[in-house]
């Protein structure tokens, strides 16, 4: 088992290398000038050379990238004479827009992503998990077709359209819930709650009609296996022999699923932030596009590698858990 982490935990440090080097490139052939965007409109040719000195973006591209690399883990100096900062441990470089450390930035901004995740998530694995068992338990029924029907209905609704509606009649006609604004959790969970009700539904709806697709088609290969009739011929009670054997061994697949969808959604939902006006990591990530903020996007682009990969590498070792035939 320590050799198979020490093995993954390689991995993950080389995708996001790799990640980090293909963001380099793409923004080094990008038209937009980072500096042009710090320096201002007004700003003079020879203030704009200043600028790019300042920044680094006169030095050859693989030594930004090592600069960049390196700050990571030591820290780095940006600039020199009395305009130089002090990028500490663990360096993603300044803004260009608002000369923020990176870090910071995706520090303050995380744990709106966060609690939209974890919240939305908790809510689809619910559902989607509950409905799709039950339509597997009650397989060619008006109750399975149903369910599935309104699945497919779920997920054919883009999370914009979902997001929209539901503002307009929950917060606009109706009036019950108060229109989005974060809370921090230790300050208030009601209020927390009560504010991404609605986020949390607009992104469950989508996420749970796909897993009530796969749980329901899981179930029902995982129902047919030899070692189930074997269970219910023992006597087990059909609950146990249901969720004991059933749905362990169906989860497999929905672990998988589970990882890459929350670990994506960590690194935020820019759709979802925008429209409901959560200051999250998606927001800052979509204003740093349309501004060409290296560093931010960078940063942003490295954190959801390193969330994906990592909950990836969680999935893996819950393997053993779930189905106890995996082994590693």
């Amino acid at each position: 088992m320590t050799l198979y982490l020490l093995r993954r935990l390689a991995g993950v440090l080389g995708v996001l290398l790799a990640i980090a080097a293909v963001t380099f490139v793409i923004f080094y052939v990008l038209p937009a000038d980072p500096a042009a965007s710090a320096c201002g409109k007004t700003c003079s040719p020879e203030r704009l050379e200043a600028v790019r000195h300042h920044l680094g973006l006169d030095l050859p591209l693989w030594r930004q990238f090592a600069d960049f690399v390196t700050g990571i883990f030591t820290g780095r100096t940006l600039g020199t004479g009395q305009y130089a900062l002090t990028c500490d441990f663990p360096c993603l470089g300044y803004s260009y827009e608002n000369s923020l450390p990176v870090w910071d930035l995706l520090l303050d901004r995380l744990p709106v992503s966060a609690s939209l995740a974890v919240g939305a998530a908790a809510l689809w694995l619910v559902l989607g998990l509950g409905a799709g068992v039950v339509a597997a338990l009650r397989k060619d029924t008006l109750t399975d077709r149903t369910l599935m029907v309104g699945a497919v209905a779920a997920a054919s609704l883009p999370v914009y359209f979902t997001s929209v509606m539901l503002i307009y009649g929950v917060i606009r006609v109706a009036g019950i819930l108060p229109y989005p604004e974060y809370h921090d959790f230790t300050a208030s969970p009601g209020a927390w709650a009560l504010n991404l009700l609605l986020p949390w539904t607009a992104l469950a709806l989508l996420y749970a009609a796909m897993y009530a697709r796969q749980s329901r088609g899981s179930m029902i290969e995982a129902m047919a296996e030899p070692y189930i009739r074997t269970a219910r011929a023992k006597g087990m009670p059909e609950r146990t022999v249901v969720v004991k054997h059933g749905l362990r061994s169906g989860m497999t697949p929905i672990l998988t699923l589970f990882g890459m969808d929350l670990g994506g959604l960590l690194a935020g939902a820019v759709i979802t932030e925008s429209i409901f006006g959560l200051p999250g990591v998606g927001r800052l990530f979509y204003g740093a596009l349309t501004t060409a903020d290296q560093p931010v996007v960078l940063g942003v682009t490295l954190m959801a590698a390193f969330f994906i990969v990592v909950a990836n590498l969680a999935v893996d070792l819950l393997y053993a858990v779930v189905d106890p035939r995996v082994r590693y």
